[in-house]
């Protein structure tokens, strides 16, 4: 079919999807009852508390229970996102203001009674864990919800107030420290369990979605004891979480254990000018944030704390010790792109990859050209790309479909625009899987193409096929294969949407050999 024609296609879709007025307006919940608002055949409730708010005592503690209210509580409006840079949210055009008393979810449903059993898509957003709101109209969940799913939004804390991990937190839980943000994430999904088939929505079928740090998320609740049996199916877009652990700068490793964490929690009350954690939790939120420097600052990541995270994913997934779901995962062409940081020179990626890539740099330097400060600047972005999202997709699946029960599909964004020639770029798939292609991340998008909005549809299909059944064929859609390790294809999106070999195979494979070499380098030291 030519692109012009699966254009009006997908149009002629889109205007049929609106279902009649959705009737469940009202709705009894964990704490109290919440009125939510109709809209396009979708009730939307915005803004229901799911856990107490993580202030005073309560800072930096896992999430506690609700805290009933009386009445009926007004869910038409987004609460406040968790506290991060004001900037950041005011650029990705985030709807609600900032505070620490910020767990809040939100629900769309195309549901008219409560028995329909609709599945359910439960939506992690992403921010480097520094940042990120439920409020950024990117993830307004209309238009996908009247695909016949429910969907939610969840807030998580970021930053200090997320992932902050200290002895003395360490010695008050008895479980390590650091993970509050994906307890909350955690928290979140226990309501669901307890609260969705009020909407409508089937409790048994509920699936996760995240994009970058919520991707992460994804990987991370896949792997966690702690959140078995909360969700059925698992969809990252460019995220996962495969490296061995942070020690200290080396190259393409985030996860700190927990003892780095700890050591990088007391630095930070140190910059606050306080001894202790009590002193730190009678500091203002404002005082907190105010001491990071401005933008998205990754200096807080979540913890192998030995609970949450109980340790490094390969080898739980190698140990046959994850929660194993469907999978639907994949990255996006020119990810690299977003972080590509400004002169770069053929020196200095060189310089940069030797220090921290160790022994195994001039390996990587092979297979990521850099003879000139042209093909560095290319070569840095495609090495963060691989390190950073490629790789972990492409462990997670083979090691999903040699020890799991349950299928990996994988996909290759390649959508191309006239904002980005060269190839799609990072969350460039985000407004596709919405369907709300006349909103970007934190600025306004030129008129929808036909070659757009059938690249839309054919996402949201796929994604809701997926949350329905754990697979994302279905009628008149290309054919997706399962990604297997014996026969690894990919789903491309691109301008002839097709399965494909794995692209940029060879890098993938050296960085597969330096990750080996790094877990060897931690087994002959004896740190895990």
């Amino acid at each position: 079919m030519k692109r012009h024609a699966l254009g009006l296609a997908a149009i002629a879709a889109w205007l049929v999807v609106l279902p009649a007025t959705a009737a469940i307006e009202k709705v009894q919940v964990t704490g109290g009852e919440v009125a939510g608002r109709v809209e396009n055949g979708v009730a939307a409730f915005k803004g229901i508390p799911f856990a107490a708010p993580p202030v005073g005592e309560l800072r930096w503690k896992p999430p506690q229970p609700v805290v009933p209210w009386s009445g009926t509580r007004n869910a038409q409006d987004y609460a406040p996102g968790c506290m991060q840079d004001p900037g950041f949210a005011r650029m990705m055009g985030a709807l609600s203001g900032l505070s620490e008393d910020c767990l809040y979810l939100n629900v769309w449903t195309p549901a008219k009674r409560a028995d329909e059993k609709l599945p359910v898509m439960v939506w992690i957003y992403g921010g480097a864990f520094a940042g990120g709101q439920t409020s950024i109209p990117v993830y307004d969940g209309t238009k996908l919800a009247q695909l016949g799913v429910v969907l939610v939004s969840v807030a998580y804390r970021v930053g200090p107030f997320g992932f902050l991990a200290h002895p003395e937190l360490s010695r008050e839980s008895g479980q390590g420290s650091g993970n509050y943000g994906l307890q909350d994430q955690i928290a979140g999904l226990r309501w669901v369990r307890d609260n969705i088939a009020r909407f409508g929505g089937d409790p048994k079928n509920v699936t996760i979605f995240g994009e970058s740090a919520g991707a992460i998320s994804v990987s991370m609740l896949a792997a966690s004891p702690a959140a078995k049996g909360l969700f059925h199916r698992a969809i990252s877009e460019s995220g996962g979480s495969f490296a061995p652990p942070r020690l200290a700068n080396e190259g393409g490793q985030n996860v700190p254990t927990l003892a780095v964490a700890e050591k990088t929690g007391e630095q930070f009350l140190a910059k606050l000018g306080v001894r202790d954690i009590r002193a730190a939790r009678a500091l203002t939120a404002d005082q907190i944030q105010n001491a990071l420097p401005q933008g998205l600052a990754t200096l807080f990541w979540p913890v192998l704390d030995g609970h949450v995270l109980p340790g490094d994913q390969y080898e739980l997934y190698q140990a046959g010790r994850f929660n194993d779901t469907p999978i639907l995962i994949g990255t996006n062409s020119d990810e690299g792109a977003l972080f590509a940081r400004p002169g770069v020179t053929a020196e200095s990626f060189k310089a940069e990859v030797q220090a921290g890539y160790g022994e195994y740099a001039e390996r990587i330097l092979a297979v990521y050209p850099h003879k000139t400060d042209a093909e560095a600047a290319v070569g840095s972005k495609d090495l963060f790309r691989d390190s950073a999202f490629a790789w972990h997709t492409w462990a997670w699946a083979r090691l999903q479909s040699q020890k799991g029960r349950h299928p990996a599909y994988v996909y290759f964004f390649d959508h191309r625009t006239p904002q980005s020639p060269n190839g799609a770029t990072h969350a460039a798939e985000i407004p596709y899987v919405f369907r709300n292609l006349g909103i970007a991340m934190g600025r306004t998008r030129a008129d929808a193409r036909p070659e757009d909005v059938a690249m839309s549809d054919l996402l949201s299909r796929y994604w809701v096929n997926f949350a329905r059944t754990g697979d994302p064929n279905g009628e008149g859609l290309p054919k997706w294969p399962e990604f297997k390790a014996s026969a690894q294809q990919v789903m491309f999106f691109d301008a002839s949407p097709s399965a494909r070999p794995v692209p940029n195979l060879t890098q993938l494979q050296v960085l597969e050999a330096y990750y080996a070499w790094r877990r060897e380098q931690l087994k002959a030291k004896g740190t895990r």
